[in-house]
C-alpha cells in the first residue's frame, strides 16, 4: 500500500488536514524503537487505497529533537508528500518546503489558513507561487474543509518538482527571498479586537495575570461540568444499579471471599460506592462515576485551549520561570496535561530537547502534580473542612515543584538549551473537532487507565482478605505515628497509592483523620510515587537507570516533606 505523508512546521493545522482526509478511523502509534507518537489512517484515491501518515511537526530536515528525527524517518518511506504550509507565515514555512522538493518525490502543497491571510492583510498569488515551486499549490482552510476536496483530486497526479536553486542554506534562502518578493503583498491593516487580545495575552505584564485567570476559570469550569455530570448523570445511573447489586449480595453473602471481591463491605447494611471496595461497587464507581466526569470535563477544556492557540502563549509566558527549573516553556504543557492525567503529562516530556530537561520534568510531574482524579478526591475529603485546607495542599505542592526544580537544575548534569516557541494566531475551533478530541481522550482513559483502577481494588481486597494489610499497618504504625503523624490504619492507603493515587485518597475517607492529617496524607500520596500506569510510561521514557534515580528522589522528598509537615502542622 502506498504512503502519503503529511509534512509541515508545528502549528500549521496539519493534524486537522489529516483528520479531514482520513475521517474518524485513525490509529495513534509509537514509532518503532521510540516513544514518539504519530497518526495513521487510510483514504481512497480512485480505486487505489493509500495509507496516510501525519508525521510530527518539524522546521527542517536537520533534526534537533527526537520528534523531528522520527518525522524524517517516516518521510523516507513516503510515496507522496503533502506539505502543509501556514499561509500567514509563508517565508518561514518555505524553507522546509524547498528541502522536501529537493528529495525528488511527488509532492503537493496545501496552503492552509487561507482565511487568515485576508484578516492579516496578506495577499498571495497562488498561481505564481505554484510556478516558482514547480508543483501544484492549493489554498485550504482545514477547520472548515475548504480546499480539501481539491487536495484529494490532485494527490494521485502530483509530480516531483524541478529544482532551480542550489541545495544549500544560502541557495534556499535566496530562492525564498525571490518567491516571497514576487508572490506576496502585505497591506496596512488596522488592529482588530483579536489582535489586541493576542498582544495582551503574550506580553508578560498583562499575559501572566490573564494566564492565572484562565487557569482558575478552566478548573472552575472543570469542577462545575464534572460535578454536574456526577450529580445529574452518574449518581442516578448508579442508584439504579444498587438494587440488583444488593440482590447479588444476598445471593453470595455466604461465600465471604467472593462477596468481598465483588461487593465488598456493606456499610450499615447498604452499599456505599466510595467505601465498600468491591469490584462491582467501588471498583466501578470510582473510575466511571466519580473520576470520568472530571476527566471528560478537563479534556473538553484542554481541547478548547489547544485549538484556540492559547497553550503556546502559556508556554512562552512560562519560559523564563521554567528555565530556572532546568527546562523551557514547553514544560508547562506537561504540567497542564498531568493535571488531567499523569500519563499524558509524562508522555509530553518527550517534547523537551535534552535528557536533563526530560528527567527534571518527569520527576517534578511525579512528585508535585496530582491528576484530576486525585484532585477530585482531595476536594471530596477536604471540602467539608473548607477551601483553606485544599488551598494549603496545592500551595505545598507548588512550593515543592519550584523548590525541587531549582535543586535538580543545579545538581543534574546536562544542558538546558533555549528553544524558539511558535505562537500561532488565535482561531475559533469547530465544536465537532473539540468533541471528537475529547471523546478520543476519554476513550483512552476508559481503555488504558480504568483497568488499573479495577486492579487496585482487586489487590486491596486480596491483601485485606489475607491479612497482609493489617500486618503492614501494625509493622509501620510506630513510624507512621512518629514521623508522619498518621495512624497505622492509613498505611494501606499509602501502599495502594502506587496502583491508583485517586483510589488511595478515597480510602482515607473511612478513617477518622483530622483536617491537618488529611492534608499531610494527601501531600505524601502525591509525592512518593506516581501511579503504576504513569510509572510504566516514565520507565519507558527515562530508562531504568534514570527511573531509579527519580524514584529515590520521590521517596526522599516524601519522607522529608512528610516529617516537616508533621512537626509544622501537628506539633511535636
Amino acid at each position: 500500500m502506498k504512503k502519503i505523508v503529511l509534512m509541515g512546521n508545528p502549528n500549521v493545522g496539519k493534524s486537522v488536514v489529516f483528520s479531514r482526509l482520513t475521517g474518524a478511523d485513525v490509529l495513534a502509534s509509537n514509532y518503532p524503537g521510540t516513544t514518539i507518537d504519530f497518526s495513521r489512517g487510510h483514504m481512497s484515491l480512485g480505486k487505489e487505497k493509500y495509507q496516510v501518515i501525519d508525521a510530527p511537526g518539524t522546521y527542517s530536515l536537520e533534526p534537533t529533537n527526537r520528534a523531528e528525527e522520527v518525522s524524517i524517518k517516516i518521510l523516507k518511506k513516503a510515496d507522496i508528500i503533502l506539505n502543509v504550509l501556514d499561509a500567514t507565515n509563508l517565508e518561514r514555512n518555505l524553507y522546509l518546503c524547498l528541502q522536501l522538493l529537493e528529495m525528488g518525490k511527488p509532492q503537493l502543497v496545501a496552503l492552509n489558513m487561507w482565511d487568515e491571510t485576508k484578516h492579516q492583510g496578506i495577499d498571495i498569488d497562488v498561481a505564481e507561487l505554484s510556478k516558482f515551486l514547480g508543483i501544484k499549490v492549493i489554498p485550504t482552510v482545514a477547520l472548515t474543509g475548504s480546499g480539501i476536496s481539491q487536495v484529494v483530486e490532485n494527490l494521485a497526479d502530483c509530480r516531483p518538482a524541478i529544482v532551480k536553486w542550489k541545495k544549500n542554506d544560502s541557495g534556499r534562502w535566496k530562492r525564498i527571498g525571490e518567491i516571497v518578493s514576487n508572490v506576496q503583498i502585505l497591506t496596512h491593516r488596522h488592529h482588530t479586537l483579536k489582535d489586541r487580545i493576542s498582544e495582551a495575552t503574550i506580553k508578560p505584564i498583562t499575559g501572566i495575570p490573564i494566564s492565572i485567570l484562565v487557569i482558575i476559570l478552566t478548573f472552575w469550569l472543570v469542577r462545575i461540568i464534572g460535578e454536574g455530570l456526577i450529580n445529574y448523570a452518574m449518581n442516578p445511573l448508579f442508584d439504579l444499579l444498587t438494587s440488583p447489586l444488593m440482590e447479588l449480595s444476598y445471593v453470595i453473602e455466604e461465600h465471604r471471599f467472593i462477596h468481598d471481591m465483588l461487593i465488598g463491605k456493606l456499610i450499615d447494611g447498604e452499599i456505599d460506592y466510595t467505601q465498600s471496595m468491591g469490584m462491582l461497587t467501588t471498583g466501578l464507581y470510582m473510575p466511571v462515576g466519580m473520576v470520568m466526569p472530571y476527566i471528560a470535563s478537563f479534556y473538553f477544556m484542554l481541547a478548547i485551549l489547544e485549538d484556540t492557540g492559547y497553550l503556546p502563549r502559556m508556554s512562552t509566558l512560562a519560559d523564563n520561570i521554567f528555565h530556572k527549573l532546568g527546562m523551557h516553556g514547553h514544560g508547562i504543557i506537561s504540567v497542564f496535561l498531568g493535571v488531567g492525567c499523569n500519563v499524558p503529562g509524562a508522555l509530553a516530556t518527550r517534547n523537551l530537547v535534552t535528557r536533563k530537561q526530560r528527567f527534571i520534568a518527569a520527576t517534578l510531574l511525579s512528585i508535585s502534580v496530582p491528576c484530576m482524579a486525585q484532585t477530585a478526591l482531595i476536594f471530596g475529603i477536604l471540602g467539608r473542612y473548607g477551601l483553606g485546607y485544599i488551598f494549603l495542599v496545592f500551595l505545598i505542592l507548588i512550593s515543592i515543584y519550584l523548590g525541587a526544580g531549582l535543586i535538580l537544575n543545579r545538581f543534574i548534569k546536562g544542558e538546558s538549551p533555549e528553544i524558539f516557541l511558535e505562537v500561532p494566531p488565535y482561531r475559533r475551533p469547530p465544536i465537532k473537532v473539540i468533541l471528537k478530541k475529547t471523546w478520543m481522550r476519554v476513550k483512552w482513559f476508559l481503555t488504558e487507565a480504568v483497568p488499573f483502577m479495577f486492579l487496585g481494588v482487586l489487590i486491596i481486597n486480596v491483601f485485606y482478605s489475607l491479612g497482609i494489610l493489617d500486618l503492614l499497618a501494625d509493622t509501620l504504625s510506630p513510624f507512621m505515628g512518629f514521623w508522619l503523624g498518621l495512624p497505622g490504619e492509613a498505611t494501606p492507603a499509602l501502599l495502594i497509592g502506587f496502583l491508583r493515587k485517586d483510589l488511595a485518597v478515597g480510602m482515607l475517607i473511612s478513617l477518622d483523620l483530622s483536617a491537618m492529617q488529611l492534608v499531610i496524607a494527601s501531600v505524601i500520596l502525591t509525592i512518593y510515587f506516581p501511579c503504576v500506569a504513569t510509572f510504566a510510561v516514565l520507565l519507558k521514557e527515562l530508562g531504568g537507570k534514570d527511573m531509579l534515580k527519580a524514584s529515590g528522589i520521590m521517596v526522599l522528598t516524601a519522607l522529608l516533606v512528610g516529617g516537616l509537615l508533621r512537626f509544622t502542622l501537628l506539633g511535636i
